[in-house]
């Protein structure tokens, strides 16, 4: 399990770079009920990335269990996952700066949690970390409830540094908003430099492993 989690570490935090989410619970913020709505959008992001990451670990067990060696599908599909993250994060240098709405500050709960299960399946780019989380996961051969425990940790973890933007909305009141948009134009710029390397990183990692694997029948992690 420790091994498991050194390889989800660095995963999570190019998971992490994502200027979507952020500027999306800044836009929470400035709202009729900022506290409320952004822990809304927050937790509405979280189920909908634990949901949709079971969703996949399901269908790629699925077709495991089809195949006569389900280990090798599972390095198959970290290489494949490997390669696409090369190839976004060469494409990311090109990256369009991300608009955020601005024409309505009126917002409910209810809408604010629909919000973050959308945002948690906008962007690509910002989502194919996660799937090499889930295949590094399916590839530890956990028991069922271990992998469900590991996939809710990891969504956990995702979600405590973006828990930022509530906190420093009920502890700065007004002024969080000009905190939280310096925060927000900072991460952009970040994530501008940073995810095109974490992204490569990530890929390169996963190739080099599932090459390993083919060639020797070892596994790297």
């Amino acid at each position: 399990m420790f091994e498991l989690w050194m390889t989800l570490i660095p995963i999570l935090v190019a998971d992490l770079v994502n200027p979507v989410l952020f500027a999306f619970l800044v836009y929470a913020a400035g709202t009729n009920r900022p506290v409320v709505n952004s822990c809304a959008v927050l937790l509405g992001h979280t189920l909908a990335y634990y949901v949709a990451g079971l969703v996949i670990a399901i269908g790629i067990e699925q077709i495991s269990d089809h195949l006569s060696n389900p280990q090798q599908i599972d390095y198959i599909i970290g290489f494949v996952i490997g390669l696409i993250l090369l190839w976004v994060g060469f494409l990311s240098w090109k990256k369009e700066k991300i608009e955020q709405a601005e024409e309505s500050r009126s917002l409910t709960p209810l809408m604010a949690v629909g919000l973050g299960a959308v945002v948690s399946f906008m962007g690509l780019p910002f989502a194919l970390p996660y799937f090499a989380a889930l295949d590094q996961i399916l590839k530890a051969d956990l028991t069922p409830m271990s992998a469900l425990g590991v996939l809710a940790g990891y969504n956990v973890l995702y979600a405590l540094p973006f828990a930022l933007v509530p906190v420093l909305t009920v502890t700065s009141g007004q002024k969080s908003q000009q905190i939280l948009r310096k925060i927000n134009e900072w991460l952009e710029r970040v994530s501008n430099f940073l995810m095109p390397i974490l992204l490569a990183l990530v890929g390169l990692a996963l190739i080099v492993d599932s090459l390993i694997y083919f060639v020797t029948g070892y596994e790297m992690f």
